[in-house]
C-alpha cells in the first residue's frame, strides 16, 4: 500500500509543477462543438477535392474553407440532384447531408417560393450561367427563410458540364 501512496504523491508533484491551466466542466461543450466544426469542415474540403479531382473539374478562383466558415455549400449533377451538401446545412435549415442526397434542390421550396425567381434561377442553369438570387426556401420543420444562392455552372478540362456549385446562407 506504501508503493501506492508514493506514486500518488510523485504525480500529485509533478501536477503542481505544470503551468496548466485548467478548464472549467461548462466551457468542454464549447470546445467539443469546435473541434466538430473543424473535423467536419476538413472532411467536407476533403469531399469536395475528391469531386473536383475525380471529375477534373477546371481550376476556379473560390475559397472552398474560407466560404464553409459562413456559407453552405451545395453540389449538384449536371441533372440537378445533390451529390453533396456541407455539413453546416444543419444550422441553416435543419437538413444533414443524408437527408438531401440524390434528391433535387426543390425540396426546399414551397407555397411562398417566389416562381419567378425559380423560373429565373432554372433559366440560368439551362443557359449554364452563374446567378445570384435570394429565393424563399423552406426549412426542414416548416419555417420560411430567405437564401441567398450563388450558383455557377462547373465544367471539367474538356469544357464539358461537370456539376453545378451553390454557395447558400440565409439571409
Amino acid at each position: 500500500m506504501n508503493n501506492f501512496r508514493q506514486y500518488e504523491d510523485a504525480i500529485a508533484k509533478y501536477h503542481k509543477c505544470l503551468s496548466i491551466k485548467t478548464l472549467p466542466v461548462f466551457s468542454w461543450d464549447f470546445h467539443h462543438e469546435f473541434l466538430e466544426e473543424i473535423k467536419n469542415s476538413f472532411l467536407d474540403i476533403s469531399k469536395l477535392n475528391s469531386i473536383a479531382s475525380q471529375n477534373k473539374w477546371i481550376q476556379n478562383s473560390w475559397d472552398l474553407k474560407a466560404r464553409l466558415k459562413e456559407e453552405v455549400i451545395v453540389v449538384t449533377d449536371p441533372k440537378l440532384r445533390i451529390v453533396f451538401a456541407s455539413y453546416n446545412m444543419v444550422k441553416m435549415n435543419g437538413y444533414t447531408a443524408s437527408e438531401v442526397i440524390g434528391k433535387s434542390p426543390k425540396m426546399f421550396q414551397g407555397q411562398e417560393t417566389d416562381l419567378v425567381v425559380s423560373d429565373e434561377i432554372r433559366n440560368a442553369v439551362l443557359l449554364r450561367e452563374p446567378f445570384e438570387k435570394t429565393i424563399l426556401n423552406y426549412k426542414k420543420n416548416g419555417d420560411v427563410y430567405a437564401c441567398l444562392i450563388k450558383g455557377f455552372p462547373v465544367f471539367n478540362l474538356k469544357g464539358a458540364l461537370s456539376h453545378y456549385i451553390a454557395f447558400e446562407k440565409a439571409s
